[in-house]
Protein backbone atom coordinates (compact mmCIF):
# COMPACT_ATOMS: atom_id res chain seq x y z
CA UNK A 1 0.00 0.00 0.00
CA UNK A 2 0.84 3.37 -0.66
CA UNK A 3 0.91 6.57 1.46
CA UNK A 4 0.38 10.10 0.85
CA UNK A 5 3.81 10.81 2.37
CA UNK A 6 5.67 13.31 -0.69
CA UNK A 7 9.08 11.14 0.01
CA UNK A 8 7.04 8.44 -1.42
CA UNK A 9 6.75 9.75 -4.98
CA UNK A 10 9.22 7.93 -7.02
CA UNK A 11 8.39 9.53 -10.51
CA UNK A 12 7.03 13.49 -10.61
CA UNK A 13 6.10 14.44 -14.48
CA UNK A 14 5.10 18.70 -14.03
CA UNK A 15 3.93 20.23 -17.30
CA UNK A 16 6.20 18.48 -19.13
CA UNK A 17 6.09 19.45 -22.85
CA UNK A 18 7.36 18.07 -26.15
CA UNK A 19 7.65 19.06 -29.39
CA UNK A 20 9.11 17.89 -32.87
CA UNK A 21 9.22 20.66 -34.94
CA UNK A 22 6.47 22.72 -35.19
CA UNK A 23 4.52 19.86 -33.84
CA UNK A 24 3.19 19.83 -29.82
CA UNK A 25 3.35 15.92 -29.13
CA UNK A 26 2.68 16.28 -25.30
CA UNK A 27 0.85 19.77 -23.89
CA UNK A 28 1.17 20.29 -20.32
CA UNK A 29 0.79 16.40 -18.92
CA UNK A 30 1.31 16.42 -14.95
CA UNK A 31 1.67 12.49 -13.10
CA UNK A 32 2.77 10.88 -10.63
CA UNK A 33 3.98 7.24 -9.50
CA UNK A 34 4.40 6.10 -5.77
CA UNK A 35 6.52 3.93 -4.32
CA UNK A 36 4.50 0.56 -4.43
CA UNK A 37 1.72 1.87 -6.91
CA UNK A 38 0.56 0.64 -10.48
CA UNK A 39 -0.08 3.76 -12.96
CA UNK A 40 -1.72 2.66 -15.74
CA UNK A 41 -2.28 5.16 -18.67
CA UNK A 42 -4.48 4.65 -21.61
CA UNK A 43 -5.39 6.40 -24.72
CA UNK A 44 -5.82 5.89 -28.20
CA UNK A 45 -2.88 5.35 -30.76
CA UNK A 46 -0.95 9.01 -31.40
CA UNK A 47 -2.84 10.80 -27.82
CA UNK A 48 0.90 11.19 -27.11
CA UNK A 49 2.03 8.32 -24.01
CA UNK A 50 4.56 7.17 -25.80
CA UNK A 51 6.20 10.81 -26.45
CA UNK A 52 5.15 11.65 -22.95
CA UNK A 53 7.53 8.33 -22.34
CA UNK A 54 10.47 9.46 -24.26
CA UNK A 55 10.53 12.99 -22.14
CA UNK A 56 10.42 10.98 -19.08
CA UNK A 57 13.17 9.14 -19.62
CA UNK A 58 15.44 11.00 -20.76
CA UNK A 59 14.87 9.57 -24.86
CA UNK A 60 13.85 13.06 -25.65
CA UNK A 61 14.74 16.37 -24.47
CA UNK A 62 11.42 18.51 -23.37
CA UNK A 63 10.54 21.35 -24.38
CA UNK A 64 9.04 22.48 -21.31
CA UNK A 65 7.82 21.26 -18.17
CA UNK A 66 10.21 19.31 -15.29
CA UNK A 67 10.97 15.65 -14.60
CA UNK A 68 11.52 14.70 -10.88
CA UNK A 69 12.96 11.08 -10.37
CA UNK A 70 13.44 10.35 -6.31
CA UNK A 71 13.01 13.74 -5.54
CA UNK A 72 15.59 15.07 -7.30
CA UNK A 73 15.23 16.86 -10.99
CA UNK A 74 16.41 14.48 -14.17
CA UNK A 75 14.58 16.71 -16.42
CA UNK A 76 18.14 17.10 -18.51
CA UNK A 77 19.49 13.79 -17.34
CA UNK A 78 20.31 10.88 -20.34
CA UNK A 79 18.34 8.10 -20.62
CA UNK A 80 21.32 5.55 -19.37
CA UNK A 81 21.86 7.96 -16.69
CA UNK A 82 18.22 7.36 -15.66
CA UNK A 83 18.79 3.49 -16.00
CA UNK A 84 21.72 3.57 -13.46
CA UNK A 85 19.13 5.69 -10.89
CA UNK A 86 16.72 2.88 -11.40
CA UNK A 87 14.11 4.00 -14.13
CA UNK A 88 14.11 1.35 -16.51
CA UNK A 89 11.86 1.62 -19.69
CA UNK A 90 10.50 -1.49 -21.60
CA UNK A 91 9.95 0.29 -24.93
CA UNK A 92 6.88 -0.43 -27.39
CA UNK A 93 7.67 -3.22 -29.73
CA UNK A 94 10.19 -4.44 -27.38
CA UNK A 95 13.75 -3.72 -29.32
CA UNK A 96 15.37 -6.66 -28.47
CA UNK A 97 18.78 -7.48 -30.08
CA UNK A 98 17.39 -10.36 -32.62
CA UNK A 99 20.10 -11.91 -33.65
CA UNK A 100 21.69 -12.57 -30.24
CA UNK A 101 20.56 -15.29 -28.07
CA UNK A 102 18.08 -14.58 -25.11
CA UNK A 103 20.49 -15.27 -22.11
CA UNK A 104 22.65 -12.87 -23.98
CA UNK A 105 19.72 -10.12 -24.16
CA UNK A 106 19.36 -10.90 -20.48
CA UNK A 107 23.12 -10.31 -19.57
CA UNK A 108 23.07 -6.58 -21.57
CA UNK A 109 19.90 -5.88 -19.14
CA UNK A 110 22.14 -6.42 -16.07
CA UNK A 111 25.07 -4.46 -17.70
CA UNK A 112 24.59 -1.54 -15.40
CA UNK A 113 25.23 -3.79 -12.81
CA UNK A 114 28.33 -5.37 -14.46
CA UNK A 115 26.66 -8.04 -16.22
CA UNK A 116 26.54 -11.23 -14.48
CA UNK A 117 29.81 -10.74 -12.29
CA UNK A 118 27.54 -10.38 -8.47
CA UNK A 119 26.05 -12.65 -7.01
CA UNK A 120 22.73 -10.27 -6.80
CA UNK A 121 22.59 -10.38 -10.51
CA UNK A 122 22.91 -13.99 -10.51
CA UNK A 123 20.21 -14.25 -8.71
CA UNK A 124 17.69 -11.47 -10.63
CA UNK A 125 18.30 -13.88 -13.66
CA UNK A 126 17.08 -16.98 -11.61
CA UNK A 127 13.85 -14.83 -10.59
CA UNK A 128 13.05 -13.57 -14.07
CA UNK A 129 13.58 -17.34 -15.48
CA UNK A 130 11.09 -18.94 -12.30
CA UNK A 131 8.72 -15.78 -13.60
CA UNK A 132 9.38 -16.95 -17.22
CA UNK A 133 10.20 -20.76 -17.46
CA UNK A 134 9.74 -20.55 -20.96
CA UNK A 135 13.06 -18.06 -21.15
CA UNK A 136 14.46 -20.71 -19.22
CA UNK A 137 14.08 -23.08 -22.20
CA UNK A 138 14.94 -21.17 -24.55
CA UNK A 139 18.36 -19.47 -23.38
CA UNK A 140 20.17 -20.45 -25.93
CA UNK A 141 17.77 -19.52 -29.14
CA UNK A 142 18.14 -16.04 -31.07
CA UNK A 143 15.68 -13.60 -29.83
CA UNK A 144 14.36 -13.14 -33.26
CA UNK A 145 13.31 -16.69 -33.88
CA UNK A 146 10.60 -16.53 -30.77
CA UNK A 147 7.11 -15.52 -30.80
CA UNK A 148 5.88 -12.59 -30.43
CA UNK A 149 4.33 -13.31 -26.93
CA UNK A 150 8.21 -14.93 -25.98
CA UNK A 151 10.06 -11.77 -27.11
CA UNK A 152 7.46 -9.39 -24.72
CA UNK A 153 7.98 -11.77 -21.86
CA UNK A 154 12.14 -11.45 -22.94
CA UNK A 155 12.14 -7.40 -23.06
CA UNK A 156 10.67 -7.43 -19.64
CA UNK A 157 12.60 -9.69 -18.54
CA UNK A 158 15.59 -7.73 -19.42
CA UNK A 159 14.37 -4.90 -18.26
CA UNK A 160 13.82 -6.38 -14.66
CA UNK A 161 17.74 -7.16 -15.20
CA UNK A 162 18.29 -3.66 -14.45
CA UNK A 163 16.90 -3.85 -11.07
CA UNK A 164 14.26 -1.27 -11.53
CA UNK A 165 13.05 0.93 -8.38
CA UNK A 166 10.77 1.95 -11.31
CA UNK A 167 9.83 -0.33 -14.18
CA UNK A 168 7.49 1.26 -17.30
CA UNK A 169 5.96 -1.08 -19.83
CA UNK A 170 5.33 1.37 -23.54
CA UNK A 171 2.19 -0.90 -25.30
CA UNK A 172 2.79 -4.07 -23.40
CA UNK A 173 -0.32 -5.88 -25.59
CA UNK A 174 0.97 -4.44 -29.08
CA UNK A 175 0.75 -7.39 -31.83
CA UNK A 176 -0.25 -10.08 -28.75
CA UNK A 177 -3.63 -12.58 -28.48
CA UNK A 178 -5.24 -12.14 -25.58
CA UNK A 179 -4.32 -15.28 -23.86
CA UNK A 180 -0.25 -13.81 -23.76
CA UNK A 181 -1.11 -10.55 -22.63
CA UNK A 182 -3.46 -11.64 -19.39
CA UNK A 183 -0.45 -14.03 -18.81
CA UNK A 184 2.07 -10.57 -18.54
CA UNK A 185 -1.24 -8.86 -17.15
CA UNK A 186 -0.89 -11.37 -14.19
CA UNK A 187 3.53 -11.39 -14.29
CA UNK A 188 2.56 -7.30 -13.84
CA UNK A 189 0.36 -7.78 -11.03
CA UNK A 190 2.54 -10.29 -9.07
CA UNK A 191 5.64 -8.12 -9.36
CA UNK A 192 3.18 -5.33 -8.32
CA UNK A 193 2.64 -7.17 -4.86
CA UNK A 194 5.68 -7.88 -4.14
CA UNK A 195 6.62 -4.04 -4.23
CA UNK A 196 7.92 -3.46 -7.60
CA UNK A 197 6.56 0.32 -8.78
CA UNK A 198 5.27 0.08 -12.23
CA UNK A 199 3.69 3.03 -14.86
CA UNK A 200 1.74 0.97 -17.35
CA UNK A 201 1.04 2.39 -21.06
CA UNK A 202 -1.25 0.80 -22.51
CA UNK A 203 -4.02 0.86 -25.73
CA UNK A 204 -6.61 -1.66 -24.19
CA UNK A 205 -7.65 -0.48 -21.39
CA UNK A 206 -9.50 -2.98 -19.55
CA UNK A 207 -6.25 -4.80 -18.67
CA UNK A 208 -4.55 -2.25 -17.43
CA UNK A 209 -7.32 -0.43 -15.12
CA UNK A 210 -8.30 -4.33 -13.61
CA UNK A 211 -4.61 -4.11 -12.08
CA UNK A 212 -3.88 -0.26 -11.91
CA UNK A 213 -4.15 1.74 -8.56
CA UNK A 214 -4.53 4.92 -10.30
CA UNK A 215 -5.43 5.88 -13.73
CA UNK A 216 -4.60 8.43 -16.38
CA UNK A 217 -6.16 9.26 -19.50
CA UNK A 218 -4.27 11.00 -22.02
CA UNK A 219 -6.42 12.46 -25.48
CA UNK A 220 -4.84 15.33 -27.88
CA UNK A 221 -1.84 15.09 -26.22
CA UNK A 222 -3.24 16.44 -22.53
CA UNK A 223 -4.28 14.41 -19.38
CA UNK A 224 -8.47 14.20 -19.59
CA UNK A 225 -8.91 12.34 -16.52
CA UNK A 226 -7.60 10.56 -13.91
CA UNK A 227 -8.08 9.35 -10.50
CA UNK A 228 -8.86 5.98 -8.78
CA UNK A 229 -8.38 3.08 -11.99
CA UNK A 230 -11.88 1.91 -10.32
CA UNK A 231 -13.48 5.95 -10.66
CA UNK A 232 -11.89 5.89 -14.49
CA UNK A 233 -12.82 2.56 -15.22
CA UNK A 234 -16.57 3.31 -14.75
CA UNK A 235 -16.19 6.97 -15.94
CA UNK A 236 -18.73 7.32 -18.65
CA UNK A 237 -16.35 9.20 -21.00
CA UNK A 238 -13.67 6.84 -20.40
CA UNK A 239 -16.23 3.24 -21.10
CA UNK A 240 -17.58 4.56 -24.46
CA UNK A 241 -14.21 6.20 -25.66
CA UNK A 242 -11.39 3.12 -24.76
CA UNK A 243 -14.05 0.28 -23.17
CA UNK A 244 -16.11 -0.21 -25.81
CA UNK A 245 -19.46 0.57 -23.84
CA UNK A 246 -21.62 3.01 -24.67
CA UNK A 247 -23.14 5.89 -22.26
CA UNK A 248 -26.45 5.08 -20.31
CA UNK A 249 -29.33 7.32 -21.96
CA UNK A 250 -29.89 10.88 -19.88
Amino acid sequence: MTTGDPDDVLLDIRDLELRYGAAIAVRGISLSVRRGQLVAVIGNNGAGKSSMLRGATGLVRPSAGKVFFRGADTTHVSANRKVRQGLVMVPEGRLLFPDQSVEDNLVLGAYVHGGLKTARARQTLDKVLTLFPRLKERLGQQAGSMSGGEQQMLAIARGLMAEPELLIIDELSLGLAPKIVEQLIDVLATLNREGLSILLVEQLASYALAIADHAYVIANGRVSHQGPSREIATNPDVMESFLGKKKSAS
